[in-house]
């Protein structure tokens, strides 16, 4: 199937080798005709000549014998062809003593071969009839064409057909590569070993990519994790100090650069547990516009909440509070008011007025420590990595848009519950 459909791509490798194919045939059976041709007529020519030179003595000798020119043995110069008589000019006085001259111009499609000679200063000429030699050329010429045409209608879908097998590993190593972009660096183009030629090459090269992109990100998480683990002891020390100083307003900032720093220290190991894969589920059935609600107040900032035909979701109401919250804080710390929050059957909507999500967060997803358009505020770029991150755990795809009024929009859809 995924053959016959990529049949209409005239663009694709396959119609360019078949075109390659079928050039080349035709530029083959056009040289292959063209001397064929050449050659049957020179031999057809010089046969011709023979034949008329012959007539031409054998009729001499029996002008000369008898004192009566025989049939076929002009003599009058007047029905002599005007070129037949320069060229024997020109030959007047050589060893040779005659000249012949192809004559297809005659009417009917009947050619003539003439020869012609001096005989007692005068010129004689005979004509061989060349009309089978003709029609004998004429159907080569259309045996050559039409066996030619029947070669390529043979050859030109065997090359289609041929060219599969390679350009089926090319779209192969192409799908894998685009697996690996997609962000799933286990693929692999599974060539192996076999085949020896550049495509294989291509495919190893690709699995060799993907092995130092997992290998690399691996490190980058495990990186991540370390700092944050490390962090954390020394963390909890200075919250606890912190708690210790006397009230005044240094105090008050003190604690507020270490509850930053505490926050970003319980955003990467929540991070590096979604890279690992240890976060774990738990579903149930859950009202979604009141959990959407409960998640809205708690974060104490001034949102818009508004609820159409809501309906209940199965989801872990812990992770779903979480997406909520940061979404909500992330439009207010980098959009501007209204934040407005809608719940239509499993769906929930998060939408602010500033300036939008960057094209680079809408072509490559939310990536970390990278907040976008310097208009969307200062962070560390983890709020939106942790809610998408979360919602794969719990079965909800969570898209990022630019409202058409203005803004960025985010959309969560849940599955039903049921």
């Amino acid at each position: 199937m995924e053959t016959v459909r990529a049949l209409p791509r005239w663009r694709s490798l396959r119609w360019k080798i078949a075109l390659l194919v079928t050039v080349a045939c035709c530029a083959v059976a056009v040289t292959v005709g063209l001397l064929v041709h050449r050659s049957t007529l020179e031999r057809s020519m010089n046969d011709g000549a023979a034949k008329a030179v012959s007539q031409l003595s054998g009729a001499v000798e029996d002008y000369e014998r008898d004192g009566v020119p025989p049939d076929g043995l002009v003599v009058a110069p007047g029905e002599m062809p005007d070129e037949l008589l320069r060229r024997l000019q020109d030959r007047r006085g050589r060893a040779a003593g005659s000249a012949t001259w192809y004559d297809g111009d005659s009417p009917g499609d009947h050619p003539s071969m003439w020869a012609a000679r001096t005989l007692h200063g005068a010129p004689v000429a005979v004509s061989a009839d060349m009309t089978s030699d003709l029609l004998t050329r004429r159907a080569l010429d259309r045996h050559m064409w039409k066996y030619s045409l029947a070669a390529l209608a043979v050859v030109v879908p065997l090359s289609a057909l041929a060219a599969e097998l390679p350009i089926r590993r090319l779209r192969r190593v192409a799908r894998t590569a685009r697996r690996i972009d997609g962000g799933d660096l286990a693929a692999r183009t599974a060539a192996g070993g076999r085949g020896g030629d550049e495509i294989t090459e291509i495919s190893a090269t690709v699995d060799s990519m993907a092995d130092s992109l997992r290998e690399r990100l691996l490190t980058e998480q495990r990186f991540t994790a370390d700092v944050a683990h490390e962090l954390r002891t020394p963390l909890m020390g200075l919250v606890t100090a912190s708690g210790l100083l006397p009230e005044d307003e240094t105090t008050d900032l003190v604690r507020d650069r270490v509850g930053v720093l505490r926050t970003l220290v319980e955003e990467l190991l929540e991070i590096s547990r979604l890279d690992a894969g240890a976060e774990r589920a738990e579903l149930r059935p859950v009202p979604l516009a009141e959990m959407v609600a409960e998640s809205v107040a708690r974060t104490g900032l001034d949102t818009r909440f508004t609820a159409t035909d809501a309906r209940s979701a199965q989801t872990d109401p812990r992770r779903l509070d979480r997406i909520v919250a940061n979404l909500v804080v992330n439009a207010h710390r980098h959009g501007r008011t209204p934040v407005e929050v809608e719940v239509a059957g499993t769906t929930v909507t998060v939408r602010d007025h500033g300036p939008g999500y960057s094209a680079e967060l809408l072509a490559d997803g939310p990536q970390r420590f990278r907040t976008g358009a310097s208009e969307r505020g200062r962070g560390h770029g983890l709020g939106l990595t942790i809610a998408l991150g979360q919602a794969r755990v719990i079965g909800a795809s969570l898209e990022f848009a630019n409202a058409p009024g203005g803004g960025a929009l985010a959309t969560l859809r849940l599955p039903a519950a049921g």
